[in-house]
């Protein structure tokens, strides 16, 4: 199915990032961090109240993904991208992570549904800046433009990127194979496009360790980690 392609959708979540030493949202809750309310750092309320606080907390974060290395399964999807698009075909990837990992390991048609942890905005004007490698020198971190600056992530509360939400909607309609990998399938509006897929007739195919909530959608589940089963599915296919 893969190998015959003619449009191929991929969704990613946080199981194929833990896999390259990036732990999950909540997660990372630990050490300095164990006495703080994680949806109390991931909401503008939460900034508005303490932004030196929730802004050291997303540095250091952004540090860690800094750090990590794309794993096999990031890399196996950036050779299945130009594999399918090389005899063309298309391949789109939406994922749920913020770390830019499958950007690093050479995917290019990537749309980050939650944001980018890389990737800080300007509260007063909405530009956006991306800082270097090492730690900001102070918190909350003076934006450029006069305000200050915060994390290009999708905070609770927040609307996702609309243009993200247009493109997922135009793939969802095109798309005849849908690979869903390494997620929870429980965060939406990112979980439904494996039932939508579905439904309009793509064959969906699941990569996880576990059953999920939707293991019933899909047409085949592959059980196991996505660095162990991706690469081998790329070489099958291509």
């Amino acid at each position: 199915r893969l190998a015959s392609a003619r449009h191929c959708m991929v969704l990613t979540g946080a199981g194929i990032s833990a896999e390259s030493g990036i732990r999950t949202f909540r997660d990372t809750m630990e050490g300095l961090w164990k006495d703080f309310d994680p949806a109390a750092l991931a909401t503008q309320e939460g900034f508005d109240a303490a932004p030196a606080l929730v802004t050291r907390w997303y540095d250091w974060r952004r540090l860690g993904c800094a750090q990590a290395q794309p794993n096999p399964g990031h890399i196996a999807l950036a050779h299945i991208e130009s594999a399918l698009t090389g005899r063309g075909g298309a391949f789109d990837l939406f994922t749920q992570n913020v770390d830019g990992l499958h950007q690093r390991a050479g995917s290019r048609a990537v749309h980050e549904v939650h944001g980018s942890i890389a990737r800080w905005r300007c509260t007063k004007t909405g530009r956006e800046f991306d800082p270097g490698p090492e730690a900001f020198a102070e918190f909350p971190p003076p934006s450029p433009w006069g305000g200050l600056l915060r994390p290009g992530v999708v905070w609770f509360g927040e609307i996702l990127p609309q243009e993200v939400l247009d493109r997922a909607e135009q793939v969802l309609d095109r798309c005849d194979v849908f690979l869903s990998i390494g997620t929870s399938s429980q965060v939406y509006p990112a979980a439904g496009f494996m039932e939508l897929a579905a439904v309009r007739g793509a064959f969906v195919i699941e990569v996880n360790p576990m059953e999920t909530p939707l293991t019933r959608t899909a047409e085949i589940s592959l059980r196991g980690r996505a660095g162990e089963i991706m690469p081998r599915l790329a070489e099958a296919a291509f």
